[in-house]
């Protein structure tokens, strides 16, 4: 039975299904059968990498009970029977049971990670703010990747940092909703959108100087210093909110402060120390 993220084959479909397709991408061929508990196993913890490493292998399954034909092809020795094809030859293999490590280390070893190899060359590109250069090398690693998600996130958010919204919001829509980090080009150009309608920064900064009660006033702010990422700012801004009153628009300044979390990233060191002050604040 073939799930949304898997493939059967057989001996037709091989070509296209695994040969074919893994001129673009490893894909990890499995002969299991329900009958064979440790090959269930096998197909389970793959099943659930698919999800965890991104769009960056296929899976392809041959259920042995049901069609044995490419199995004996093949000359599959038992089950669990595991090959990685790739650019159309057979690169690797693990035959019987194997624990989760081993899976984990054979697709770690053939899995795509140009997300990884630029993420210098990246970051010098975004701390000069070369915005250009940052969205070509990431253009340019997807056509080498056109199945990894998380070099897709980086080119949404560079794009809504860049100013091209509307290409942002292309990318975007080719990205999973499941997909890790998603929610910070996401918020971020939500942030944008919601700058786009506001005064400017320098007016606002005044506004909120004559009237520092004004807590509609402070959160444009908030959104005003996103835009322009001066992000312990806009947090500061958001825990004053928080500090004033809880119950302004539903709690608007601690949901704020939750969005610049998420605009910040995984492992951001202000995002961990302000979400210890809001915490405090709150308990």
């Amino acid at each position: 039975m073939q799930n949304s993220s898997s493939i059967d084959v057989s001996v037709e479909s091989f070509q296209s299904e695994v040969v074919d397709r893994s001129q673009s991408l490893p894909v990890v061929l499995l002969f299991w059968a329900e009958q064979v508990p440790p090959s269930v196993q096998a197909k389970q913890q793959l099943e659930a990498m698919l999800g965890q490493y991104q769009g960056k292998f296929a899976l392809a399954l041959s259920d042995v009970a049901l069609d044995q034909n490419l199995a004996q092809t093949l000359q599959v020795p038992g089950l669990p029977c595991i090959r990685v094809v790739h650019k159309g030859q057979i690169v690797d293999q693990l035959d019987g049971p194997a624990e989760e490590a081993q899976l984990r280390a054979m697709l770690d070893q053939h899995t795509q990670s140009l997300d990884g190899a630029i993420a210098g060359d990246l970051q010098q590109a975004l701390e000069l703010r070369d915005f250009a250069t940052a969205v070509a090398m990431l253009q340019t690693a997807i056509e080498e990747e056109p199945n990894n998600q998380a070099l897709r996130v980086d080119l949404a958010d560079v794009l809504v940092r860049k100013g091209d919204l509307e290409d942002a919001r292309t990318v975007l829509a080719s990205v999973k909703e499941d997909t890790a980090d998603r929610a910070r080009p996401q918020t971020r150009l939500e942030f944008m959108e919601e700058a786009a309608a506001m005064p400017e920064l320098a007016d606002l900064q005044v506004a909120v100087a004559k009237e520092p009660a004004d807590l509609e006033l402070k959160y444009q702010l908030a959104v005003l210093y996103v835009a322009s990422e001066a992000y312990e700012e806009a947090l500061l801004a958001g825990l004053e909110i928080l500090k004033a009153d809880r119950s302004f628009r539903d709690d608007l300044g601690r949901l704020s402060m939750i969005r610049v979390f998420d605009v910040l990233g995984k492992g951001s060191e202000l995002a961990g120390r302000y979400r210890r002050k809001m915490f405090n604040l709150m308990h």
